[in-house]
């Protein structure tokens, strides 16, 4: 099947091909002008026409000096053939795990009139392209065992192109119908016909060898002779890559214009449809990240069934927006997910892997790294979280020398209460702190404020001092309560866990499919750090979900959309944050104090801390 587009797409691709591997045979021409200069000459010598001392000392001055360009030259191709090319982190799905997926996407290659794809793999995100992964690093290729073998052994001794490896972002399977996923992975898969193409092919790897070059002198290394190697063989890399970086990018245009053009006649009703599934996947699994498994990451659980989380996500977001008509009829269609075998294990793997990746986490589970389901997230994750913030958070009061709360309704034994937070953030005569210089023994942005508990100290193990910004416009308490939290928090973080292993930590040898660097966990970091107006948002939000569920009957829940959430009598309650921060910019307690006790909050109870 070809047209004028594919045509012009394709011949656009080698075009760029041919110059970049014109920049590899420069570079080999360079490399060997030396070398051939001084055969020349050395030849000149033998036949006794090129006599006399200006020649012979051409010779012993160029000799050596082609001998070395040809020694660097071997050492950078043999840096850049053996440099493993970077792989994107996926969980692979074997045919016996997918085979309804493995044969859609078989029938999509046919109709395309392309290779099919030698393996599938899922990434953890909305996205989805082909990966080659021939380098001998990689692994050996799969075998194909769904061609037809009727001639096999007439022409076994020529080797065959690998075609790449189609990965799938998982959010769609769950997401997706089955014919969605076909119109989205048509363009997609249609990009094995030009990469199987030699130019393309070969100019690709020279520019992934390149790059894993660039990545192999980088490395950090102690000793001072490979260092100075691999320093110069960076640089040739380098050079060579700025050489053809933008021919490169003009062939991966030209690929994708042949691709997209080749799959226009695929399942062409359905591609509006599945591009517009394509956005609601994406914002739906940034939302359950951000939101939802973020605050269960950072507590040491990983949620198990993020895909299957995504559904719910999306639904809620539909119903919420009203974003399709249709969208009850959509879902009465066959998912793709029922393309897999055990939708459940692949979604388990997926989820780990998220963690990995944007979060940092362990590869496998462990004592404080362990798996939630979605019905204990409540319980397992939101009521624990809130009772080790509140804890925290009366920690740092106690270090601070805060006193309980007084009055007639405080408990005489001390115990912690909403009450003496409240009473200490409650300052109508003090007015918002300004960016100023802070003193040199306190952060930055934290004002020098009279008595011996209001000038928070740098903590062992406490970020840099924070900024003027971050604090400006908050009460002196507010600030002062904040930075040490922000410090409390830093000193809990640097402190190591024997239970726990390094996030960094490479996984074992043995592990087949970590063939990814991930030395430098999170790849991908979702959020920055939380700044300490931030943090101490979240623990006096936490203090009063705390009192609420103590002393009201209110219980934890999950909103697939906005994450931990309070419930009273079953409903979600969503007009705390405001309050919250009327206390900590205006140091006004009035607001919260009314929300309290409108849904019969009692604050000067003690409350169960983590």
């Amino acid at each position: 099947m070809t047209g004028t587009g594919v045509e012009a797409g394709a011949q656009a691709a080698r075009a760029r091909a041919l110059a970049v591997l014109r920049i590899r045979s420069r570079a080999l021409a360079v490399a060997l002008l030396p070398a051939a200069v001084a055969v020349i000459l050395l030849a000149g010598a033998v036949g006794d026409r090129l006599e006399g001392p200006v020649w012979d000392t051409a010779r012993w001055v160029l000799t050596p000096f082609a001998v070395l360009v040809l020694l660097a030259a071997a050492g950078v191709a043999l840096v850049v053939a053996r440099a493993r090319p970077a792989m994107s982190p996926t969980v692979p799905v074997t045919e016996e795990a997918a085979p309804d997926l493995y044969r859609m996407v078989r029938d999509l290659a046919d109709r395309l009139d392309v290779p099919a794809p030698s393996a599938i793999a899922l990434t953890p995100d909305c996205d989805s392209w082909l990966e080659d992964r021939t380098h001998p690093a990689h692994g050996p290729p799969p075998a194909e065992k769904h061609r037809d073998i009727a001639g096999a052994g007439k022409q076994a001794h020529r080797r065959h192109p690998v075609a790449p490896v189609l990965v799938i972002g998982s959010p769609f399977l769950w997401w997706m119908r089955v014919g969605e996923l076909r119109a989205v992975l048509a363009p997609v898969i249609a990009g094995t016909g030009p990469s199987a193409h030699p130019d393309i092919a070969a100019a690709r790897r020279f520019v992934r060898g390149l790059d894993a070059a660039v990545a192999v002198a980088s490395a950090p290394r102690r000793e001072p002779v490979s260092r100075a190697v691999l320093a110069g063989v960076g640089w040739v890399a380098r050079l060579l890559l700025r050489s053809c970086r933008v021919h490169a990018a003009e062939m991966e245009r030209g690929v994708a214009a042949a691709a997209a053009e080749r799959a226009q006649a695929v399942d062409y009703g359905l591609r509006i449809v599945a591009q517009e599934q394509v956005g609601l996947a994406y914002a739906g699994w940034d939302r359950l990240l951000t939101r939802v498994a973020l605050p269960a990451w950072r507590m040491g659980r990983w949620p198990s069934r993020l895909d299957a989380g995504v559904v719910a996500a999306l639904t809620e977001l539909s119903r919420r927006d009203r974003l399709a008509e249709g969208f009850a009829s959509r879902l009465g269609e066959r998912p793709a997910c029922d393309l897999l075998e055990e939708p459940g294990t692949v979604d388990e793997a997926a989820s780990l892997l998220a963690a990995r990746l944007f979060h940092g986490g362990p590869a496998g589970s462990g004592p404080d790294w362990s798996p939630v389901d979605w019905n204990e997230y409540p319980d397992e994750v939101v009521d624990r979280k809130w009772r080790l913030d509140a804890a925290r958070l009366h920690r740092v009061l106690d270090t601070m020398g805060v006193r309980p709360a007084s009055g007639p309704a405080a408990p005489a034994t001390g115990a912690p209460t909403l009450s003496r937070v409240l009473d200490h953030l409650a300052d109508p005569g003090t007015a918002p702190t300004t960016a100023r210089t802070a003193p040199a023994d306190s952060p930055a942005g934290v004002p020098a404020a009279s008595g011996p508990d209001t000038t928070p100290r740098q903590a062992p193990g406490a970020p840099d001092p924070l900024d003027d910004e971050d604090l400006s416009g908050t009460t002196a308490p507010s600030a002062t309560l904040a930075a040490r939290l922000s410090a409390e928090l830093a000193r809990e973080e640097a402190a190591p866990s024997p239970a726990v292993p390094s996030p960094a930590a490479p996984a074992p040898a043995s592990d087949a499919a970590a063939l990814w660097d991930d030395r430098a966990l999170p790849l991908f970091p979702l959020q920055p750090p939380r700044t300490a107006r931030e943090l101490l948002a979240d623990h006096l939000t936490a203090m009063v979900c705390c009192a609420a569920m103590d002393t009201a009957g209110a219980t934890p829940g999950l909103d697939w959309l906005d994450g931990p959430t309070l419930l009273i009598d079953g409903e979600r309650t969503a007009d705390l944050a405001p309050k919250v921060l009327t206390l900590i910019e205006d140091g006004d307690a009035t607001p919260l104090r009314v929300w309290l006790s409108q849904l019969g909050i009692r604050p000067e109870k003690p409350v169960r801390l983590g």
